[in-house]
Formats: C-alpha cells, structure tokens, sequence
C-alpha cells in the first residue's frame, strides 16, 4: 500500500507541474486553428451587434491568486438607467450574446489565456477578484492551481448549483486531478454544451454573486 501511494504521489506531481501544461498547450494550438474561422464570424457579428469592440478583459485571479486579464467576448450592452446606473444583467443580454453564452463561445478567446500560461483547459473557474477575501481557507484551495476554461463544477451544475457547492467540486478536482479525470470533464462540457444545461441559475442570467459561506 505505502508503494501505491507513493506511485500515485509521483504520477500527481508530474501530471500537474509538466504533462498538464504539455497537454494545454498541444490541444489549445489545435482547438485555435479549428475554432479560428468560428472564432472571427462570431467576433464579427457581435462587433456589428454591438457596435462596439467584442472583446474585453477582466481582472481575475489565477494560481495563488496572482491575478491576470480575463479574455471574453461581449455578450451584454452597456445600456443604463436615468441615473447612469448598469441595467440588470436580464435587461443587457443581447439576443446575439444570449445565442454566444447558450453556445458558450463567449469563452473561446480564453484559448489565448491558455496559451500564455494563465490559463488551464480544465480547472476551477476564474472567479471575481473581490471574492478572495470571502473564501475560507478551505475554498481558497482552488487557486493552488490554474484556473480553467471547464471544470469539475461546470459538468456538475454549472450556474444552476448554490455556491458552496460548486466549492466543493472545485476542491475536490484540486485533491483528484488526472489526465482521465481531465478527459472526462471535456468530453462532458461538450455534451453540456450541445444539451445547453446549466447556463443559467434558478433565479437569473448569470450566476449571483457570492458573498459569503455562512
């Protein structure tokens, strides 16, 4: 049993430091050169939608919380009320980018944060930087890798599970990952995407805002 672990110790260290960036990198290239005419017409069109440049950046935190300029595409306007407040998100979502995040191609720039290195395919999500002081030490764990494009929380429920719970999927991936585990989580965000499941939480758009475990 002691042989076993150590086995599993070895093959974790060098799957998570070396193979996993390796992996990244080589499925990221292909996925770009793929994606690239999709990429450009839905660029195009939101662009057209918009009026406006289609792509924006976010400051989110990556690995050990360094924090890193979020690739999306724009997918809500920037319509306010009398008083130069943002509309709701339900009020700003444009039927172009309701069709872009139902199809979740609004992540496909994200594919050149991967490339750079802030960025895995698979891992917790990038978050709001202003969670980090929110999480308890246990939450905090999902930084101590790179965040992903999909996740363990993602083919679980996406935006349609409480916070905690999508906490303690991206944990558990933390304390699991594999190259099959790594496997399985793409092969079902694409079927997720193609079912269209979880987008949308019980009660809005997007997802609400965490504020806190209590």
């Amino acid at each position: 049993m002691p042989q076993i672990i150590q086995l599993w110790r070895k093959y974790f260290h060098l799957y998570t430091n070396y193979f996993k960036r390796l992996l990244d990198v080589t499925l990221t290239v292909i996925l770009l050169i793929l994606s690239l005419p999709l990429l450009i017409t839905v660029l195009v069109i939101t662009f057209v939608s918009i009026q406006r440049s289609p792509v924006f950046t976010q400051d989110r935190p990556g690995k050990d919380g360094k924090i890193f300029k979020l690739l999306k595409i724009k997918t809500m306007s920037d319509a306010v009320d009398e008083d130069g407040v943002l509309l709701p998100d339900a009020d700003r979502l444009t039927n172009i980018g309701s069709l872009v995040r139902g199809l979740s191609l609004d992540e496909l720039p994200q594919l050149l944060n991967v490339v750079m290195g802030s960025m895995s395919l698979v891992g917790p999500r990038p978050l709001l930087e202003e969670y980090l002081d929110l999480y308890n030490a246990n939450q905090h764990r999902r930084h101590t890798v790179r965040p992903g494009i999909t996740g363990w929380a993602q083919v679980n429920g996406r935006n349609d599970i409480s916070w905690e719970e999508k906490f303690d999927y991206d944990i558990w991936y933390v304390k699991n990952i594999s190259l099959l585990l790594d496997m399985k989580i793409i092969y079902l965000t694409i079927k997720k995407v193609i079912i269209k499941e979880g987008i949308n939480s019980q009660t809005s758009v997007t997802m609400e805002k965490f504020k806190g475990s209590k």
